[in-house]
């Protein structure tokens, strides 16, 4: 096998640069709206036990790999996979591009959202009723996925804000973009998220949804879906098959705790899903207490926890209504950009380490077509796109990446020689062969084939079969084109044999 030629590397200034700018990744909006509902619907406390233990069977083990192999190869994900098989440099471009022209795509829309409603807030604009403002006035929501309308202007400045955020930090590299920025974003974050916390538990009705929030109720740990649930969830938040952890671990200096990096990181993000929870149920607390309603009348999930219940919620609050809101539209809007500038930096980093190009010039060419390509979801169908894709793009594309990248580093280069490269850092048990090769890819194909078996059954989100064939199949055939085509591109390095 050739060996690439490295080319000079940018490194982290601090050690806790790089481990800000990891869990600035790794932390999104997800941690914030999707974990408190899961953990809820699966069984409050008792869903902690397999989330837990998905976290040290295969969060911490694939964090591990990815730092592992990124710092071993000195290389985004195509570079590094390419090291370690020229011909298995597709699914690093793969990896890279369906996040980059996929997922960062809606995800830059939504954090737009958010970017509106934290200027909402100043002055409550939603109104008395948050749900029609959201869907009817501020998305202006068609009926179905083919009924594009118009592009939402209200949307369109504050997308240009996101992707010219996105192009600022990246544009300056390493040291001073990224690592700066996240200096700043996550110590921000976690301050505004304790304020909000500790503010919402004192709020009457908030220790009935901490109740409801973390009550065990350990006989849903007999359902198969309550564990798929915990094991997607640990793989997704953790931003693990992204591309991201290869490419920021490859500015990391030669000496480096990978084992301990990789606890820290993922440790500090579960934590902070926990944490940002009882938030969000002491305040759904507090809107079922003023409503004299029960709580599964006022939780809702994901998008509609963000943008309806915690809205309705904050024009309730005694006091200070604003002030909450303009706090928690700020953790949405930070937490969103600290993931999808890292996103960014993958595919700017893969196609520099390639190519050559200057960055500068890559990173201004991505942000815009990136902005472009994020007009498909502002659209006043935008919303049904931004489902149906990224259903496809996380149900499908990181999955299946995810179980070939355990195939290329535990089977075809061997996850013993990449433990031999941790251990002149870390120490590391032997067990870790085992996941990577078995255990991760096997708990990763029940969740594809659990995905599969649902989606024959009965069609995603009850669209029609044909929206979801071609926007969330033809997305995914789209990625794989390009895939191929910037595989077969010729690389500014000459292969040593």
């Amino acid at each position: 096998m050739g060996e690439i030629s490295p080319s000079h590397r940018p490194q982290w200034n601090t050690h806790i640069g790089f481990l800000l700018a990891a869990i600035g990744s790794a932390i999104g909006l997800g941690n914030i709206w999707r974990f408190p509902y899961l953990c809820y619907k699966n069984g409050g406390g008792a869903f902690l036990i397999p989330y837990f233990l998905a976290l040290l069977i295969i969060g911490i083990p694939f964090m591990i790999l990815e730092i592992g192999i990124g710092h071993k190869m000195r290389g985004a994900a195509p570079t590094s996979f390419s090291k370690v098989n020229s011909k298995w440099e597709w699914l690093g471009w793969w990896q890279i591009i369906f996040v980059m022209f996929g997922i960062v795509l809606y995800y830059s829309v939504v954090i737009s959202w958010c970017v509106n409603y934290f200027i909402f807030s100043f002055n409550l604009n939603w109104g008395p009723d948050p749900n029609n403002f959201f869907f009817t006035k501020f998305l202006a929501l068609t009926k179905h996925p083919f009924e594009m309308g118009s592009i939402r202007a209200p949307l369109l400045f504050s997308l240009g804000v996101v992707w010219f955020l996105n192009w600022l930090i990246v544009f300056k590299g390493v040291e001073k973009g990224l690592e700066r920025a996240n200096k700043i974003f996550m110590p921000l974050l976690f301050v505004l998220i304790l304020i909000l916390v500790g503010w919402s538990l004192k709020l009457p009705g908030a220790l009935s949804g901490l109740g409801v929030y973390l009550k065990p109720d350990f006989e849903k740990l007999r359902q198969v879906g309550v564990w798929i649930d915990a094991f997607s969830q640990i793989f997704f938040t953790l931003s693990l098959g992204f591309g991201i952890m290869i490419a920021y671990a490859s500015y990391l200096p030669k000496k480096t705790q990978i084992v301990k990096d990789s606890v820290t990181i993922s440790i500090v993000n579960c934590s902070f899903s926990l944490i940002a929870g009882v938030g969000v149920f002491c305040v759904l607390g507090y809107m079922a207490h003023k409503l004299s309603l029960p709580m599964d009348k006022v939780v809702s999930k994901s998008i509609g926890l963000a943008f309806v219940a915690f809205p309705k919620v904050i024009s309730m609050l005694p006091v200070l209504a604003k002030v909450f809101g303009i706090l928690f539209f700020s953790c949405l809007v930070i937490a969103g950009l600290s993931s999808s500038v890292s996103i960014l930096e993958a595919f700017a980093s893969g196609i520099i380490d390639k190519f050559g190009y200057p960055r500068k010039v890559v990173v201004s060419i991505l942000s815009l077509l990136g902005f472009l390509g994020s007009l498909a979801f502002i659209t006043q169908a935008g919303l049904f796109w931004i489902d149906i894709v990224d259903h496809f793009l996380t149900q499908y594309g990181l999955i299946i990446g995810g179980v070939l990248e355990c195939v290329l580093i535990g089977w075809i280069y061997k996850a013993s020689k990449l433990r031999m490269h941790i251990l002149s850092c870390s120490k590391l048990s032997p067990l870790w062969d085992y996941l990577i090769k078995i255990v991760i890819p096997a708990s990763l194909g029940i969740i594809l084939i659990n995905g599969l078996v649902k989606e024959v059954s009965s069609p995603y989100g009850e669209y029609p079969w044909l929206a979801i064939i071609l926007i969330g199949g033809g997305w995914l055939i789209f990625t794989l084109f390009w895939t191929l085509i910037v595989t077969f591109r010729p690389s500014r390095y000459s292969v040593r044999q």
